[in-house]
């Protein structure tokens, strides 16, 4: 049989069997339906109802909460950490911090007056939240700290770059001390650097340090060698160097503060101060007293008034948002008199002697970087006098340590000192540490500031310990 035909049947056979299995699968499917059984209408799922239920959206998510504390909101706006890689240069700065752990917490407890505010004026123009951690390098957040270049304020502004940012200096004001201001124009001038070097933090970061001249000529140097032009590979001065790694270690500490040892007490996600508008010359003495907040704690939060009262500056005031009320509405019932003189001062404390106020308005505590040089210059007073005044042989200064800034010898007599020291004993209260204290519960349990039960027991450190014993001071 030739080739082709018997193709030709072989294809014949099989298209008659394909024919045949169809036929029999048709058959059985036909009786398998004859044989169902009848479903109930009764039972019959309601398809009409199952379909007005909402549906479910896998792709949803939930909305991230909103953090309670501000550390948490920051580490969530770190944007330079990416592609870091390991950096000798960085770690060495990191084992720093982990070594010095009370560095970042003191700083972070001075800082918590201020921090929240520089967080959101840095979330407003998308800027990197590990900028919030420069006023931790550059003044350790101390408003009144001073450098050898005479550099000023938290964000450390020079005289002429201050000026520039329209930061009035004059004898009793200094806008580099004001927080919103200096704030203000430190953001301003970061940006500028930033556009400057083409959106590159890094250099931004060094222009900031050591300024946008000592950059651009290191940058032309490296070009003309046909080197990298990055920061980690400019020839830059040694502090410059140092200055990034800083930062970024910093904000790696900041990010697993636990994983160095580093106790940071959080900080309220939500505004410390409020401005409050003032249209009238007034001490912050009287406004201490009138608003019933602290009076260190209201300069700290208006350090730029040199005197502590407010000429040549702006017409407003920062004070703690829970104050602000009272104030404004005690400023339109007061005579502009009322708000200067000090000499009606009322004590802060409940029968405290007039002599002990006016001592305590003349003191200082040390906080950490403070020096006799800028504590005269914040003071107005000679550092031979300081010195005299603390009978002080030499220099060196501790933190807590507190300075007298007057002399108050001829004016004091035994008889007002046993008053003072009387008064003294009725305005405060003893308290033993139970176990699972903090700093934060016995504050709270007294109605007290913890910055203030702070400074009233210096030598306390963060972790108490049961069985120790807290001077607690009664505000009422």
């Amino acid at each position: 049989m030739s080739s082709p035909i018997r193709k030709a049947i072989s294809s014949d056979a099989l298209t008659r069997l394909a024919q045949a299995i169809a036929v029999a699968v048709s058959a059985t499917l036909a009786g398998c339906s004859s044989h169902a059984p009848q479903t109930d209408a009764a039972h019959t799922p309601n398809i009409a109802a199952r379909a007005k239920q909402k549906p479910i959206w896998l792709s949803e998510k939930p909305s991230p909460q909103i953090p309670q504390d501000v550390w948490e909101r920051m580490r969530q706006g770190f944007q330079l950490q990416d592609g870091l890689g390991v950096n000798p240069r960085i770690e060495q700065q990191r084992l720093w911090f982990a070594s010095n752990p009370s560095f970042l917490e003191n700083a972070g407890e001075r800082g918590s007056l201020y921090i929240h505010y520089i967080v959101e004026r840095l979330e407003e123009r998308n800027m990197p939240l590990e900028l919030a951690l420069l006023p931790v390098i550059e003044s350790a957040y101390n408003p009144m700290a001073y450098s050898r270049a005479d550099a000023v304020g938290l964000w450390q502004f020079i005289p002429s770059t201050g000026r520039y940012f329209n930061l009035r200096q004059t004898r009793f004001y200094d806008g580099r001390r004001d927080i919103t201001a200096s704030t203000t124009a430190a953001l301003d001038y970061l940006t500028r650097l930033h556009d400057m070097f083409n959106g590159d933090w890094m250099l931004a970061l060094a222009a900031y340090n050591a300024g946008e001249g000592t950059v651009s000529r290191a940058i032309e140097r490296n070009e003309r060698l046909g080197l990298p032009t990055d920061y980690w590979n400019l020839p830059l001065p040694s502090e410059t160097q140092a200055y990034v790694p800083k930062l970024l270690a910093l904000s790696q500490v900041v990010m697993a503060p636990e994983a160095y040892g580093v106790n940071l007490n959080p900080i309220a996600n939500q505004p410390y101060f409020q401005v409050v508008e003032i249209n009238q010359r007034m001490d912050l003495s009287k406004v201490a007293e009138v608003a019933n907040i602290d009076e260190d704690e209201l300069f700290q939060l208006n350090p730029a008034f040199k005197q502590r009262t407010t000429i040549d500056g702006p017409q407003h005031l920062l004070v703690p948002t829970s104050k602000a009320q009272l104030l404004t509405s005690s400023l339109q019932t007061m005579r502009p008199e009322e708000l200067i003189s000090k000499k009606s001062l009322k004590p802060v404390f409940e029968g405290a002697d007039d002599t002990q106020v006016a001592s305590a308005r003349r003191s200082y505590r040390v906080k950490r970087g403070d020096n006799l040089g800028s504590i005269a210059k914040a003071n107005n007073v000679d550092v031979k006098d300081l010195q005299r005044w603390n009978k002080l042989t030499g220099k060196n200064l501790k933190p807590g340590q507190t300075l007298v800034m007057q002399d108050n010898s001829k004016r004091s007599s035994g008889r007002v000192n046993t008053v003072i020291a009387a008064n003294s004993k009725k305005q405060q209260t003893k308290y033993k540490v139970q176990q699972g204290d903090s700093l934060a519960l016995v504050a709270k349990r007294f109605n007290v500031e913890m910055q203030h039960l702070k400074r009233w027991n210096p030598r306390v450190g963060q972790a108490l310990k049961p069985g120790q014993m807290l001077t607690v001071a009664n505000p009422h």
